[in-house]
């Protein structure tokens, strides 16, 4: 058996662009790997199988993560069966890219004996979503075009996090389509009062799909307003949302402001930065 913890990211900054002439849109964000973490398990069997647990994700071959086992098993050359069993612990539809994370443990996990050479990994993971390629990498890195440009830089440290999931998501695609139907909008950036020390002055820390959320879910900006009367300090969006996050001097801050949130949430974590996407672990 292989086994893995593959870790959640959050957009600390994220700076969107119109779409180009292939419909996408570039980006160039600033994003870091946190302790919040599932467990992605690869075991031989009798047949292949998907199980996931914890979660709503689909527990078929539709899964990003099996797509990413069956590129791999191609890679390699091998048509073994296998099952794979994910236990989630990062929400969907949270911006956390859980998703991604999982398939990136799936790539490095299958990589990891060098039977598949860097750049078919890369190309593998550039195939399967925007944030499959930092997945992989992980750690502080700034990421531009379609996700695929990640250039890491030295990790993060001197803060922790606080990542709260209210209790929906927010659809990706829906949220791009809102930010092209007002424009463009620019998000509003942090205060650096409200930044730690490590983050102010490298990149204005917003994020540009904030407002789509908020247009089209407006629960986005009752909860930030309610977790910063909470904290008293400003609070931001991963991603597309839902999940937002705020800033910490230390862990035990972060466990205290973690304990004050009686919101009814999916999830309320204190987090730690990370200097990698995935963790091969004892199976």
């Amino acid at each position: 058996m292989m086994r893995a913890k593959a870790y959640a990211k959050v957009n600390l900054a994220l700076a969107v662009h119109s779409p180009s002439a292939d419909g996408f849109h570039p980006l160039r964000g600033l994003f870091q790997s946190v302790s919040l973490a599932d467990v992605v398990s690869i075991e031989p069997g009798e047949h292949d199988a998907v199980i996931v647990s914890n979660s709503e994700a689909p527990a078929d071959e539709s899964n990003v993560a099996w797509l990413a086992f069956e590129a791999m098993r191609r890679a390699r050359r091998e048509t073994a069966p296998a099952t794979l069993d994910l236990t989630k612990r990062i929400p969907a539809g949270a911006g956390l890219g859980g998703g991604s994370a999982d398939a990136a443990a799936v790539i490095g996990l299958m990589g990891a004996d060098g039977r598949v050479d860097t750049a078919t990994m890369e190309d593998i993971a550039a195939s399967l979503g925007s944030d499959v390629p930092f997945a992989l990498t992980g750690g502080t890195a700034l990421v531009r075009g379609r996700g695929e440009m990640v250039d890491p830089v030295e990790t993060l440290s001197g803060f922790s996090l606080v990542i709260v999931v209210p209790p929906f998501s927010l659809s990706t695609p829906a949220v791009f389509k809102e930010w092209d139907r007002l424009e463009g909008p620019t998000g509003p950036p942090m205060k650096d009062e409200h930044l730690p020390p490590a983050l102010r002055g490298i990149e204005p820390m917003r994020n540009d799909l904030l407002p789509a959320a908020l247009s089209l879910d407006p629960r986005i900006g009752e909860w930030k307003d309610e977790l910063a009367a909470i904290w008293g300090t400003s609070v931001a969006m991963t991603g597309s949302g839902s999940g937002l996050f705020a800033y910490f001097a230390s862990e035990s801050e972060a466990g205290e402001a973690a304990a004050a949130v009686t919101l009814p949430s999916r999830a309320t974590e204190a987090v730690i930065c990370v200097d990698r996407g995935w963790e091969a672990v004892d199976a």
